[in-house]
């Protein structure tokens, strides 16, 4: 097959997405006949047809759909491709691709990151950051796909280099009638008695809890399973069970909830995040930047 053009690319999703050639050519100011002559060319080449046409226009067939999300992708990486090298000439410094579990994401990780970037001197530093479970996102510094990850430091991260970066501990969210809300602090296994919220099985929290229920030789009875923290708060904050949440994002829900934040007394629930990647002297200027501004926060801890 002959290589694909990115002009013939883009036209063909401009058509896709006016779901008319006449549209489309006039909004790339070329001839109509000009696009049928450059998708007909891509469909001989590819040995399929494309596009269905009839009198209200034109609709993407299977292989043109999939031909159609390619093309997005493959768009958005030059996009992103072009505006980084002219970020370079013009005197920018580059793009940090980083990675985040959801209670990294939820405590102190984005805050921290603007105000990495509102400082003078990384003010032309672009951060792309993503949400993911923390055994999907060791595997993304793994293969590269992120520079950087965030995550809790009981994660297995072997095979990479990890810095410590923050703290933490991990409490009871309860509605403030329920028979724990009027505690302290607490032990786990009190826990236990009580229906819990919690998040999906590949998330490390949910592991780790289960180890821990299994140590005192019981187990967790979960009557709500949620994708995200801020769910748990809410099915909590409903009267629906309890959850084991992080202390310092508790304390943002409590009062707009109504909930009551009970510490946990275990040696577990004090945690460390950390900053990982595959080498920290082979990191682009950009990104040893970033993970130097993010370890300081640990010296201050």
């Amino acid at each position: 097959m002959h290589d694909i053009d990115i002009k013939t690319l883009r036209l063909f999703v401009a058509v896709c997405d006016h779901r008319n050639i006449a549209r489309a050519a006039q909004e790339a100011h070329i001839e109509p006949s000009a696009i049928s002559k450059r998708i007909a060319q891509l469909e001989r080449e590819l040995g399929v047809p494309l596009l269905s046409r009839s009198r209200r226009g034109v609709h993407p067939m299977p292989a043109g759909l999939a031909l159609l999300e390619h093309a997005r992708a493959v768009l958005f990486t030059m996009e992103r491709m072009e505006s980084d090298v002219a970020a370079l000439g013009a005197g920018l410094r580059g793009r940090v691709s980083i990675c985040a579990s959801p209670s990294a994401m939820a405590e102190s990780l984005l805050d921290d990151i603007a105000s990495f970037m509102r400082e003078p001197e990384n003010r032309n530093i672009r951060v792309d950051i993503e949400e993911r479970m923390s055994t999907d996102l060791v595997r993304q510094v793994r293969e590269g796909t992120s520079a950087i990850g965030v995550c809790w430091d009981n994660v297995d991260r072997s095979g990479l280099q990890a810095q410590l970066y923050r703290r933490d501990r991990l409490a009871i969210a309860a509605h403030r009638d329920h028979p724990l809300a009027s505690k302290r602090s607490i032990d786990f296994e009190q826990t236990l008695e009580y229906d819990h919220v919690g998040l999906p099985p590949n998330s490390s929290v949910h592991t780790m809890l289960r180890r821990a229920a299994a140590n005192v030789g019981k187990t967790i009875t979960y009557r709500v399973i949620v994708s995200n923290l801020d769910a748990t708060f809410r099915v909590a904050a409903a009267g629906l069970g309890i959850s084991v949440v992080p202390a310092e994002v508790g304390r943002t829900y409590r009062r707009a909830l109504g909930l009551r934040i009970v510490p946990l007394n275990d040696a577990w629930a004090y945690r460390r995040f950390v900053v990982c990647c595959k080498d920290f002297d082979a990191l682009q200027p950009p990104a040893q930047r970033l993970v130097k501004y993010l370890g300081t926060h640990a010296e201050s801890e």
